[in-house]
């Protein structure tokens, strides 16, 4: 990876304010519908979720078949991103997308040489987010495609993916010493375009990593770098 250049900064430069407004009934109902058990990235069942195209027991080799649907967003240069299996808009298949990587040794597909244009993480004391451009044909994003939404709270009641699973060291590194599972996290997809966030558990988690603007993009959700270069930071939520 580039040279990662790190600062901080008292607040997130633009960012959009919380909704106010009560979260809508198909929210909160989707939240009770999608499996809430905590699961320890070291010890991992098959699936997760029913209907699941993939695996969480992902095991440590990594090659460009696997089906792989555990993601880690640790730092600039160890973060993962969901994408087609086969080259595909994302939105039409954002149930069965598995987990691309920037780090070996999780059992996961892994970014080629090329594919990470820019990436910006910027840590809050409520989330931890990554912002960025890339070549995304190479992880099966249909050229053209202006994107979709991944999030644990799918139309049907499970994530998109079914049985998607997110991880983090950031806040602590869990009882096995490779972090906890982000329960409210939410990823947009484009073929050149990228922004990744997951927010820490606690009672503002929801309201930090909402579901609700899944059309309107990157720019909406999550305001912040998509510039050149490799950054990391702090920040203010």
């Amino acid at each position: 990876m580039p040279r990662v250049v790190r600062r901080s900064r008292s607040t997130l430069a633009n960012q959009r304010q919380l909704d106010p407004s009560p979260r809508p009934l198909a929210d909160l109902f989707f939240s009770r519908c999608t499996d809430t058990a905590t699961y320890d990235p070291a010890s991992l069942p098959p699936t997760t979720e029913g209907d699941q195209a993939g695996t969480n027991q992902c095991g440590t080799g990594n090659n460009d078949t696997s089906m792989c649907q555990n993601l880690y967003i640790n730092n600039v240069q160890d973060f993962c991103l969901w994408g087609p299996q086969t080259t595909a808009e994302i939105g039409a298949v954002e149930q069965i997308v598995v987990s691309y990587c920037s780090f070996p040794g999780r059992g996961t597909r892994l970014f080629h040489n090329g594919t990470i244009i820019s990436a910006h993480f910027v840590e809050t004391p409520d989330f931890i987010q990554i912002t960025g451009t890339g070549n995304f044909q190479d992880i099966h994003i249909a050229a053209g495609d202006a994107g979709g939404e991944l999030d644990p709270h799918g139309a049907d009641g499970a994530g998109n993916p079914h049985g998607g699973l997110v991880f983090t060291n950031r806040w602590t590194q869990g009882t096995s010493g490779l972090g906890q599972q982000i329960h409210e996290w939410t990823n947009f997809m484009s073929v050149s375009q990228y922004c990744i966030r997951a927010c820490k558990p606690g009672p503002m988690a929801a309201a930090y990593c909402q579901h609700i603007y899944d059309v309107t993009g990157c720019a909406w959700n999550m305001p912040a770098d998509y510039g050149e270069g490799f950054t990391e930071c702090k920040g203010d939520s």
